[in-house]
């Protein structure tokens, strides 16, 4: 993936590059760089972020629990078997995901789990934005929420993952 463009050489791109290279802004869902490549010309990343975001706000149920859906467990088996998008690993390893005691593995598995069984999606938190204790309390603080109150919290952190994607590929 491309790294500190300027606003003005995505502007500039042609439209399949643009999808290409902010194919993967939300985890594994390239109908985001799709619809937003179309509302060019951007005015900052920030603009670009904020386009974006009004995209995934505007899916109806069924796309906001599909984008949902594609991100993977929080140090699951995913990451134990070394298939993680490379954005997902770089995110993961700067909350220390990685890293995770034996006993907290088994704790963060187990509150994965529960979670998955009770939303039927993976529970999306901004690792980049947080660390291992702050993600095991926020997994266990939000399993007590309703499903279309963690659909709305997934949809806003999926948001905030974007911002910072686009951030790395993006120059202000």
């Amino acid at each position: 993936m491309a790294k500190g463009m300027k606003i003005e050489e995505v502007n500039s791109l042609i439209n399949d590059e643009c999808v290409d290279v902010f194919k993967n802004i939300v985890e594994c869902f390239p109908q985001v760089a799709k619809a937003i490549c179309t509302q060019r010309p951007f005015r900052s990343a920030e603009h670009m972020a904020d386009v974006a975001g009004k995209y995934l706000d505007q899916l109806p149920t069924e796309g906001k629990e599909e984008v949902l859906k594609l991100h993977p467990d929080l140090a699951g088996r995913l990451a134990d078997e070394g298939k993680l998008t490379s954005e997902s690993t770089k995110e993961q390893k700067s909350a220390g995901l990685d890293k995770l005691s034996a006993q907290e593995k088994i704790k963060m598995n187990q509150l994965n789990t529960s979670y998955r069984e009770k939303f039927g999606f993976p529970f999306v938190i901004c690792a980049r934005e947080n660390k291992v204790e702050a993600i095991l309390q926020g997994l266990e603080a939000r399993l007590k929420n309703t499903r279309d109150n963690e659909l709305g919290t997934g949809i806003n952190e999926v948001k905030k993952i974007c911002r910072l994607r686009i951030d790395d590929l993006v120059t202000s």
